[in-house]
């Protein structure tokens, strides 16, 4: 079953969500610094059982930011303000680590927005480690003018599949289930990437949240479960006392984890889902051709193609002849004039930027969008292809713009081929 996108207006504050499936609503809060992307594979797991509907908390993915210096209590309104807005009076809601902590804490505050609450791992720091986390865990992430801030987001999240604390590098924080697959650590970059330094508002607020576990039955029931592998599993030692509607137990692997959920969140009471809400000026639309069957992005009068921005890839390879590309124009209804393709030579104009083990591929989408400000072609950096300087294009927040547009541009050498073919 697909997977939708859309943008529902939340106050002064635009946010991005993400929705799959048939029967009751099931809310699905993301961990932090990821969004809601991280959730795709367990939608088209549990569509089948409800309407998942999955928001990029304030200031990751696509959601606005709230303002000042928010805490826990800031999100957790934001959170239920968030599901006021999509049309939800009550719902069951499911929370990995710090998606938890931000359930838990919208809970205590309206615990008549919830049925009940399945988490994944709940985090009960001492007072040393909220001191060292405070110091050490979440650094500015700032962009620097030659891209240096790139190779330490790419360790940071590789490593933090090492160590917990990341930065704790001893053999007594090692982890249990290493791994260096460069797919998933780009998976969160990219996330890291849009966030920028947003990321520290909503990392911050979990961190700092308080752990008072409420007294009492008066508010929803919650499942706490934690796998073996999950750095989080030795904390369910540390809940103390729960009322009598929690229960929190150690499971396995990861899938016991999402099975004992699962279980849970389908005997709780539901309401019905409504219909999604989408606000009038962007959104994703779905676009079905012999070659291509997703959504693609729009805002105002900009449409991103297959492989660009926000939309959906091809399946397979993007096509380097024109036809299919044109379809899939035609059926938007809605693309303007194309822009002027840049001058060069395509194979060198877009080098393969395929996420490998140590993260190179950053430093050159960044090298790339520093030369495109000096040379053009931006691979002739020669006195003959100099272009005029504009210190605005090469100040490092320009450039974290540029780099993170050539990232997301996975289909742009096809489409240039394509293009070129028929005459552009």
């Amino acid at each position: 079953m697909r997977i939708t996108r859309h943008f529902v207006q939340v106050g002064s504050r635009r946010v991005h969500y993400r929705r799959c499936g048939e029967g009751p609503p099931l809310l699905m809060v993301h961990q932090s610094p990821r969004s809601s992307a991280e959730y795709e594979p367990l939608m088209r797991q549990w569509n089948r059982h409800f309407t998942c509907i999955a928001p990029d908390t304030p200031g990751f993915g696509q959601s606005d930011p709230l303002p000042g210096d928010p805490d826990i209590n800031d999100f957790a309104d934001a959170l239920v303000a968030t599901i006021a807005a999509l049309g939800l009076k009550k719902a069951a809601a499911y929370g990995f680590h710090s998606g938890g902590i931000i359930l838990v804490a919208a809970a205590k505050r309206h615990p008549e927005a919830f049925h009940g609450l399945a988490v994944g791992g709940y985090a009960i720091w001492t007072p040393d480690e909220m001191r060292v986390f405070g110091e050490s865990y979440l650094p500015p992430f700032v962009p620097q003018p030659y891209g240096e801030h790139l190779t330490w987001l790419w360790h940071r999240i590789l490593e933090q599949s090492w160590f917990f604390p990341w930065f704790d590098v001893r053999d007594a924080t090692r982890l249990p289930a290493p791994y260096d697959d460069p797919q998933r650590v780009n998976e969160t970059v990219m996330d890291m990437l849009a966030s920028g330094d947003a990321y520290r508002a909503g990392y911050g607020a979990v961190l700092r949240a308080p752990r008072d576990i409420p007294e009492g039955n008066d508010g929803p029931p919650v499942l706490i479960t934690a796998y073996d592998a999950d750095p989080l599993q030795t904390h369910i030692d540390r809940l103390g006392t729960l009322p009598a509607n929690w229960v929190a137990r150690k499971v396995a692997t990861p899938a016991d984890h999402q099975a004992a959920s699962l279980a849970f969140l389908a005997e709780l009471p539901h309401g019905v889902a409504p219909a999604a809400v989408d606000v009038a000026d962007e959104g994703f639309i779905t676009v079905t051709t012999p070659d291509f069957d997703g959504q693609l992005h729009w805002q105002g009068e900009r449409i991103d193609l297959p492989g660009f921005g926000l939309s959906d890839d091809w399946p397979g390879e993007a096509p380097r002849d024109w036809a299919p590309w044109q379809t899939v124009i035609d059926a938007t209804g809605r693309a303007g004039p194309l822009p002027p393709l840049p001058k060069g030579d395509p194979d060198r104009l877009y080098p393969d930027l395929a996420p490998d083990r140590f993260g190179s591929h950053l430093a050159r989408a960044w090298g790339i969008a520093r030369a495109r400000a000096l040379f053009d072609p931006w691979y002739e950096a020669n006195a003959e292809h100099a272009i005029p300087v504009d210190p605005a294009r090469l100040e490092p927040e320009a450039l974290a713009r540029d780099t993170l547009a050539i990232l997301r541009a996975r289909s742009a050498k096809a489409f240039h081929i394509a293009r070129q073919g028929r005459g552009s």
